[in-house]
């Protein structure tokens, strides 16, 4: 779910990675237009893609952030803390002889 979460608000955001087709294009735009040599394109292009790569970087470790506080907020602990806490509680019902694992929710 929190996975969900971060892709539609990354996409929302319209923080995607440049493929290698529109980085193709947009290395013949800026040659033709504002007549860039080829190197110098490409030189621009990469520093393009590596400030994009950094922004969603900060922005998934945001919504990580944000994520984590409505979770709190909601009294919702993450998948793995509550895997440990049922297996905590079903080797205190076997030490103690009480419960039944198979009946469990």
């Amino acid at each position: 779910m929190i996975e969900l979460f971060e892709k539609v608000f990354l996409t929302g955001l319209g923080v995607v990675s440049l493929s290698q087709k529109k980085v193709e294009e947009c290395l013949v735009d800026l040659k033709e237009k504002y007549k860039v040599g080829e190197d110098e394109g490409k030189a621009i292009l990469e520093k393009i893609q590596t400030m994009a790569k950094d922004v969603k970087g900060r922005i998934e470790e945001m919504a990580d952030v944000e994520v984590k506080r409505a979770m709190d907020r909601l009294g919702l602990v993450p998948r793995e803390e509550y895997d440990r806490l049922v297996k905590r509680v079903e080797a205190l019902e076997a030490k103690a002889g009480v419960g039944d694992p198979s009946t469990e929710c």
